[in-house]
């Protein structure tokens, strides 16, 4: 019983933490003020912090999915569920490389602009894979 109890309060507070981080990468927005040196660079810095935000709340909608498998698979057996899982989510970092490079491709030779392009291109993907790990499992 007490096992359950420590369960239900790490579960508890994983899904606060996976909450705060949402709303956090909710509020960063980056803009270009303009085109000189100095803007561009720290739009792009900014570009980069919002990956970085997405990508931890990613990797923790991926670990609470992941223990929640592997207590599927704990109380009715099922094993297959778990490497489809994570071989979903390695299908998902390919598409979003090949996605996003061949947009990057096209900016080229400008590689300011094809670096930018590659890193919208980043969160707008990274974005609707965390929206569908939120997706509850019934």
């Amino acid at each position: 019983m007490i096992k359950n109890k420590t369960s239900i309060l790490v579960k508890g507070s994983f899904l606060a933490l996976i909450a705060s981080a949402s709303h956090a990468q909710a509020e960063q927005t980056c803009e270009l003020a303009s085109n000189n040196t100095d803007d561009t660079k720290r739009y792009i810095q900014c570009l980069d912090q919002v990956i970085a935000d997405i990508q931890r709340d990613q990797k923790m909608w991926i670990n609470k999915l992941t223990m929640d498998l592997e207590k599927i698979k704990e109380d009715t057996g099922n094993s297959q569920l778990l490497p489809i899982f994570n071989r979903s989510i390695k299908n998902q970092e390919r598409y979003l490389e090949d996605s996003c490079r061949w947009r990057y491709l096209q900016k080229m030779p400008n590689g300011t602009k094809a670096a930018i392009a590659y890193k919208q291109c980043e969160i707008e993907i990274l974005k609707n894979h965390v929206q569908v790990l939120q997706r509850p499992l019934k």
